[in-house]
């Protein structure tokens, strides 16, 4: 399985979240507006943060945001968020993070199948500090190597 294809509406650069919650409801915001998850979605990625805490922040930078597949998940997708200024999600070594990638499925093999391509795209020890930096939705999708 490949990555999901990448919609303008799906990306946001440069956001300014004031903390952890307001960068995961930017990230599913924009899962929202390209028609992958309802608005709940990003109300589920913060109760999973609450409930287990942030493991969602898998490398220095870079969280990874997803709840469970459910009812509130409209189709496969995926939202990146780079932020104007880092934020503290509570992990001991890979705080703050400037990028939140959301995602979002339909089932449980999807989800496993999603997460290992996002895997093969953060073995590049660039990724994470391109994607920071990334000014344009093109340079987002260049270095995710996905499509509009």
């Amino acid at each position: 399985m490949s990555l999901p294809d990448l919609p303008a509406e799906s990306v946001a650069l440069g956001v300014d979240a004031e903390d952890w919650r307001a960068a995961v409801r930017a990230a599913g915001a924009a899962l929202t507006e390209s028609g992958c998850t309802e608005i709940a979605y990003s109300d589920e990625m913060i109760r999973m943060i609450e409930e287990h805490g942030p493991y969602i922040v898998i490398a220095p930078g870079l969280a990874l945001a997803h709840a469970r597949p459910g009812p509130t998940v409209l189709k496969d997708g995926l939202s990146v968020v780079t932020l104007a200024n880092p934020v503290d999600f509570g992990h001991p070594y890979n705080d703050p993070v400037s990028v939140v990638v959301a995602l979002a499925v339909v089932s449980t093999e999807a989800q496993i199948a999603l997460v290992a391509e996002l895997a093969n795209v953060f073995n590049d020890s660039t990724a994470i500090t391109d994607l920071a930096a990334a000014s344009t939705v093109e340079d987002v999708r260049r270095i995710l190597d996905v499509a509009a």
